[in-house]
């Protein structure tokens, strides 16, 4: 999609029977998430109505345009919902958009480097950061803290990080 476009979600299939979904919100306040108007597909459908309905285990339920039955809902399930970067939040100092850590090199605090972020993961206990090892089909989990990972310059495109020892 680019880097104007960031992943804020993604939909998990049908909520009862009536075309709400099951929504999967990656932002800070989950419901935050229809103020991010319109969401666009990979595929470039356009959702300019969000209205967030509910909860459910793990997910928020809403109505979205253009979704009237189980079966619409259920069609759109794994969708990932894009966000134009100009309607989201300004961040604060050692806050990033996983969308822009991702592909950055990684290098030792020697300035060797170590591979590239290949994806980032959330499960709850804090951002972890998959590094595809230079040179190398195999990667690795490295913790995204600052006593691991110091120095994020986006500017430079690059992260520096003190890896525990054997990570590499």
């Amino acid at each position: 999609m680019g880097a104007d476009r960031i992943v804020v979600g993604s939909l998990a299939g049908a909520f009862g029977v009536r075309g709400e979904v099951r929504l999967k919100s990656f932002c800070a306040e989950p419901a935050d998430i229809a103020l991010y108007t319109p969401l666009e597909t990979a595929e470039g459908r356009m959702f300019r109505v969000l209205v967030i309905t509910g909860q459910a285990s793990g997910a928020l339920v809403a109505r979205i345009e253009g979704v009237e039955t189980k079966e619409q809902a259920d069609a759109l399930r794994g969708t990932a919902l894009y966000a134009s970067r100009d309607r989201l939040p300004g961040l604060g100092e050692d806050e990033f958009y996983h969308a822009d850590l991702i592909g950055l090199p990684v290098h030792d605090t020697g300035g060797a480097e170590l591979g590239r972020v290949k994806a980032v993961f959330d499960h709850g206990a804090g951002d972890l950061l998959e590094v595809q090892v230079a040179g190398s089909s195999e990667t690795v989990l490295l913790p995204f803290t600052r006593e691991t990972v110091p120095t994020v310059d986006l500017v430079m495109g690059r992260i520096v990080a003190d890896p525990p020892d054997g990570v590499f």
